[in-house]
């Protein structure tokens, strides 16, 4: 039995009852029957997100639950039909209304001590409480995941006006979204220049995609686009795939930078991605710095830069973005390492990771 011929069946249980209570609602379905013909699935789930709505006014009264009675049975098939309808909607709501915001976390050049860029970070507006990572997830899901991915591009370039000229700007992306053809009409449509532009992306590059993501990627670096790439977990295959690409950015997660200060293991795995950056040309970054003590080691090992809840927090406040022209101030920083070390375990109890989101 397929999705639609289960969804007719339940809409029929639906409007067979006879309890006044639901009559308002019934006959709402019966014209989102109408507006939408042919697809029986979208007038359901329109009932069935205002019948929750209803029963959560009514307190879960016995009356609205029996009313919801033919709808306890639902197919597991229709149900997943349903929830990618739902999660369709949230997703189409949110790009039409432009549910989202910008935070910037300021990216450190460990030599010059002072802002070199920023990484954007998209912040949404919702009931929810969900995280960004949850947001894209949800609308790759259900196919929007390039919408959504652009229109927080979008947003972030405008953001991006209030950032001084000499920045960079870091834009979260995955490599699925970079082979969208819609993706170099968006820098024609930006007014933040594609030489401050640096893709990073959100996921590693698939052997079967690979030779179509180089030719996506390599006009737009042309024009001057640059890349950013996250090494967390540095190997022989992901080396050599670096060997090729040539990323003009190379970054290296908390997993890699916690503790480098005391391990000396570490220490000698972050030299060697120091003379690997070098010798192809790309900033090695350090992502997830949070005590003095691994900013002073990272910087003695000659890393380009570093970004981190000891550097800098994101924010969505361009005040704040302001007072990220003073220089860096290391001896401070070791003063207050405690501090942010407190914070930063906080956080991770909150949120899991100290890290950089990956959007």
């Amino acid at each position: 039995m397929t999705v639609r011929v289960q969804a007719w069946g339940i809409i029929a249980a639906v409007l067979a009852d006879s309890d006044p209570a639901g009559a308002a609602v019934r006959q709402r379905l019966s014209d989102s029957l109408g507006e939408n013909p042919g697809v029986p699935e979208r007038a359901l789930l329109e009932y069935l997100l205002e019948r929750r709505q209803q029963d959560s006014a009514n307190g879960g009264n016995p009356d609205a639950a029996r009313s919801l009675q033919p709808l306890n049975a639902m197919p597991p098939l229709l149900a997943e039909r349903l929830d990618s309808l739902r999660s369709l909607s949230r997703i189409s709501a949110l790009l039409e209304k432009q549910m989202l915001m910008t935070a910037f976390q300021p990216i450190y050049g460990l030599g010059s001590r002072s802002v070199v860029g920023v990484e954007a970070l998209s912040r949404f507006v919702s009931d929810d409480g969900a995280g960004a990572e949850l947001w894209f997830a949800e609308a790759a899901a259900v196919g929007l995941g390039a919408n959504l991915e652009f229109s927080a591009l979008a947003s972030a370039a405008a953001a991006a006006a209030s950032l001084p000229e000499r920045l960079y700007v870091a834009l979260n992306i995955s490599p699925k979204s970079c082979l969208d053809p819609r993706l170099p009409e968006l820098f024609d449509h930006i007014e933040l220049p594609i030489s401050r532009i640096v893709l990073e992306l959100t996921d590693g590059i698939s052997d079967e995609e690979y030779s179509h993501f180089i030719a996506a990627i390599t006009p737009l670096r042309d024009r001057g686009l640059r890349i950013a790439i996250d090494d967390s977990h540095p190997n022989a295959g992901t080396l050599s795939r670096m060997l090729h690409l040539r990323p003009d950015f190379i970054k290296l997660g908390r997993n890699m930078i916690s503790g480098v200060d005391q391990d000396p293991s570490q220490q000698a795995l972050a030299a060697c991605m120091v003379d690997f950056a070098e010798q192809i040309g790309s900033v090695l970054v350090a992502e997830g710095v949070e005590t003095a003590e691994e900013l002073r080691v990272l910087t003695e090992l000659g890393f380009s830069a570093g970004q981190g809840y000891l550097l800098g927090r994101p924010s969505v406040r361009p005040k704040d973005w302001a007072a990220w022209n003073t220089p860096l101030d290391a001896e401070g920083l070791r003063h207050t390492s405690a501090e942010g070390r407190n914070a930063a375990e906080a956080t991770h109890a909150v949120h899991g990771s100290s890290g950089p989101d990956r959007h």
